[in-house]
């Protein structure tokens, strides 16, 4: 049975396309070659993830460029495709049944289509069916798997690093932050409410981590352990985690501020910055893995991090940071922590002192 080009491709050879962008990008150029007036195409996947509920890849026909768009709990399917194609002009959309949530693929056309033309892009549609069904379903477990692990660990799973005793050695900055006191605040507290303090307060820590490039590694109980790899030079993962940090101070005094109104008590905080090398590893038991964090930099700022309470501090630095960054930090000297050899010269902002 002889297929047009356009239909061989999905049949033949769209099941192996890498991402849904490369597929609607390659779709495209297909169609541009079949003699299709198009100005632009939208693939739409359904994600299950927290926030994101879509994810829309938006494919220019002039110069080929694909862009990414987000939609978020209340959008309509395909709603950011239809948005971008209307500004080229008339759309041709269909809704892709089969697959995982429904996908929807969208053309927009340099003239209006002809009938003939819309036959076509509806056959497209069908025959794009079984390709866009194990796109979608990578998609969604991609979503899935990052929403859980985090990008990092997410990534890695799906290139299959599932044996113990694998890792790498990663070079960041690194940050624990921790409530204070949150073990009796929690047991004189409804569940309820101690779910969403704790909920509003890694809001606030991931938030703001991401703001500056950084990833989130670890949840553990009220705690967090998030990392800013070094992709440039090392002063720049540090400043990147001081203006993380900064970021965290000014969120945490504004949930405060609205906690109190509300006639809730505050949610102190402590959070230490340290540089170093971390190991990142796959370990656990023979049927159940996890990633986890290791290493004397990791020891280090955990243990930094106990000292905010004494020290009355809200954020501690240790020199590791200190040394590659021009921020003004003030000295507190050196102290012991516990399990570290050396003591460490310890650091805090100017107005960190609590």
């Amino acid at each position: 049975m002889d297929l047009p080009a356009s239909l061989a491709w999905l049949v033949d050879k769209a099941a192996a396309s890498p991402s849904p962008e490369r597929f609607l990008a390659d779709l495209g150029g297909q169609l541009l070659a079949a003699g299709l007036p198009l100005a632009g195409g939208a693939l739409t996947l359904s994600a299950p993830h927290p926030i994101i509920t879509q994810h829309s890849w938006l494919w220019h026909a002039e110069d080929g460029a694909v862009n990414e768009a987000l939609g978020f709990a209340g959008t309509a399917l395909g709603q950011a495709g239809r948005d971008w194609l209307a500004e080229f002009g008339p759309i041709c959309e269909e809704t892709i049944a089969g697959t995982p949530g429904n996908s929807v693929l969208a053309w927009a056309g340099t003239r209006p289509f002809t009938t003939t033309e819309a036959d076509s892009l509806r056959q497209i549609a069908r025959f794009a069916a079984a390709p866009l069904s194990g796109l979608a379903a990578r998609a969604a477990l991609s979503a899935l798997l990052e929403a859980y692990l985090g990008r990092r660990s997410a990534a890695r799973v799906q290139a299959g690093a599932l044996s113990r005793s694998t890792g790498e050695t990663i070079r960041a900055a690194l940050l624990c932050a921790d409530l204070r006191d949150f073990t009796a605040l929690s047991e004189a507290t409804e569940p309820t409410i101690v779910i969403s303090a704790l909920d509003a307060w890694f809001d606030r820590v991931a938030g703001a981590v991401h703001a500056f490039g950084g990833e989130v590694l670890k949840f553990v109980g009220d705690g967090v352990l998030a990392i800013f790899p070094v992709t440039g030079t090392s002063a720049e993962a540090c400043e990147a985690a001081l203006r993380a940090v900064t970021a965290i101070r000014a969120g945490m005094a504004h949930l405060d501020a609205t906690r109190k109104a509300q006639g809730l008590p505050p949610l102190p905080f402590g959070a230490a910055l340290h540089f170093g090398d971390m190991l990142w590893g796959n370990i656990g038991a023979a049927d159940r893995l996890d990633f986890t964090a290791i290493g004397p930099a990791v020891n280090l700022v955990s243990r930094l991090e106990g000292l905010c309470k004494p020290l009355g501090c809200n954020v501690l630095v240790s020199g590791a940071v200190a040394a590659e960054t021009g921020t003004a930090l003030v000295p507190l000297g050196k102290h012991e922590l516990r399990g570290i050899i050396e003591p460490c010269a310890v650091f805090t902002l100017a107005e960190a002192v609590t």
